[in-house]
């Protein structure tokens, strides 16, 4: 057979990944702090939108009407009622139609791995030719405070705020340098000493050793041991420590308590971690009621000394859905409000700039804008709607955990929800990850809900991995010093209770939960009492 070059038409239908699509993809995976990031972002970039300043709106729906929707509907659940179509004003079309595409079908093809969408660079639309001149910082050079801070505080370019720089925290580098210039005047020994405080982690541990510092900067090693031996004396006690055992020990120096048998006890750590306080006698030679009071002491202690001194603020969760007890008996489920983003799309300042508009790049700017700002305001309703929907059908689901508690949290998987809601299961796995409810029981992020079975050792109903979990917590917890349940005996017991559970799956829950092994548990508790 001759191999030869010929042209040939085919026909195919394709999915396009359209920035539009991309945007879509990307709002319905995003948690409401980061929408409400990306909304800003897009309101200093697209000059059509605004914010909504209207009243709250709260989207709200109960399961019964939700399954009436469901029921009536003629065919599979639809997130989207059809592609956008951004019709041209009376002064020219400027805004052609977007593809004729669902987000439907844009949320179950495309894989989550779909990067963000491509910015537009606008750069030459703005011209601001009265800029003002750059400020020299020389000009700040002979200045007295009081003329800088009226200067800053008369609405000038200057954002200056005296009370952050009252109320910022300091950093555990500048509280290290801070002691550091007082206790050493030597250069040398003050330029070890501050390389030494930027190899100091959060935490307060050192992450260097001394052997390569010296090696870095040229210094004898005795000089550098000198400066760290220095710096482990300041405040807080236990800082660059080179490991636990070190920290502990600088502390307990503090404190004037390391005598031998504490040293004993601090070298040996690892025991101290198994429980195995038979070991720790003998080592130690003390009696029960003397190691009983080390051991406390040494919980007393900080194991990481630098985090009290400039801390990450922690963000709260902000629940996307609020779940309440409704007027009938069932359960109300609606959107938090007060983080959903809203914004607008101002037609009348497109239809006031696109008269005035006369190339054809201002006028393919504009259209961009247009349809960029259409396809957000969709998007955002869409996914609300979407997240909504989800978030109901859940509710109905695990209605028992909400009413009875994690005993009665039933299995879960995206493919049930899916099924119900007619969504496809990408859809659906987007739809819960960064997501949070807010319920009678709590905040649960969305995931928490979807969970394994265990299969019934009478035939009945499957359980879940979670209530499980639980259901061992409790035996543990309820469990006396004398009578300690091992993992053999755990299965028993559930098994007794109509779950059957192998013993392998037992101690890997134990393990997740970081609870330790029946020895040590048994070692634990026999010296507490």
């Amino acid at each position: 057979m001759a191999l030869s070059p010929k042209l040939e038409l085919r026909q195919s239908q394709s999915l396009v990944m359209t920035p539009q699509l991309m945007q879509a993809i990307k709002l319905l995976q995003l948690g409401n702090l980061d929408l409400v990031a990306y909304v800003e972002a897009e309101l200093e970039r697209n000059p059509l939108l605004e914010r909504d300043e209207g009243e709250d709106r709260p989207v709200a729906v109960d399961g019964a009407t939700l399954a009436a929707e469901r029921e009536a509907a003629p065919g599979p659940a639809s997130d989207f009622d059809g592609g956008l179509t951004v019709e041209p004003d009376a002064a020219g079309d400027f805004a052609p139609d977007a593809p004729e595409i669902g987000l439907d079908t844009a949320f179950e093809s495309a894989s989550p791995e779909i990067g963000d969408r491509l910015d537009a660079d606008f750069s030459n639309v703005f011209q601001d030719d009265g800029a003002p001149e750059p400020m020299d910082p020389t000009r700040l050079v002979g200045e007295t405070w009081s003329q800088t801070s009226n200067r800053g505080g008369s609405g000038g370019d200057e954002d200056y705020n005296l009370e952050s720089y009252v109320a910022a925290e300091i950093s555990l580098a500048d509280h290290l340098a801070e002691q550091l210039a007082l206790a050493v005047t030597d250069p040398m020994r003050r330029l070890i000493g501050r390389y030494l405080i930027d190899a100091v982690d959060e935490a307060g541990y050192l992450r260097t050793d001394t052997a390569s510092v010296a090696e870095k900067l040229g210094a004898p090693l005795e000089m550098v041991e000198a400066v760290l031996a220095l710096l482990q004396g300041f405040d807080p006690p236990g800082v660059c420590a080179r490991d636990l055992a070190e920290c502990l020990r600088l502390q307990l120096e503090e404190r004037d308590r390391f005598d031998p048998a504490m040293r004993a006890l601090v070298d040996n750590l690892a025991l101290l971690a198994k429980r195995d306080f038979a070991a720790l006698r003998r080592l130690t030679r003390v009696d029960d009621e003397d190691l009983a009071d080390m051991i406390a002491e040494i919980r007393a202690l900080n194991p990481k000394p630098g985090n009290a001194f400039g801390t990450t603020l922690v963000q709260p969760v902000v629940p996307d859905v609020v779940v309440r007890p409704g007027p009938d008996g069932g359960w109300l489920v609606e959107l938090n409000s007060e983080t959903l983003p809203k914004v607008l799309v101002n037609q009348t300042y497109f239809a006031r700039v696109a008269k005035n508009a006369k190339g054809d790049k201002d006028k393919l700017y504009l259209s961009e804008c247009m349809q960029t700002a259409n396809w957000l305001v969709k998007s955002l309703d869409q996914r609300a709607k979407t997240i909504l929907k989800v978030a109901t059908e859940i509710v109905r689901q695990q209605d028992a955990f909400l009413t009875h508690g994690i005993q009665h949290l039933k299995p879960l998987n995206l493919r049930m929800i899916a099924d119900a809601v007619g969504m496809h299961e990408s859809t659906v796995s987007r739809v819960t990850s960064n997501k949070y409810m807010a319920t009678t029981r709590g905040i649960f992020e969305l995931k928490y809900f979807f969970t394994s079975s265990i299969a019934s050792s009478e035939g009945g109903e499957a359980h879940s991995s979670e209530s499980v979990r639980h259901r061992i917590r409790e035996m543990i917890e309820r469990e006396p010093a004398d009578d300690v349940l091992s993992d053999d005996t755990i299965v028993k017991m559930l098994r007794e209770a109509g779950i059957d559970i192998a013993r392998r799956t037992v101690a890997k829950y134990r393990e997740a939960m970081n609870i330790p092994s029946s020895v040590q548990r048994r070692r634990e508790k026999q010296a507490l009492v």
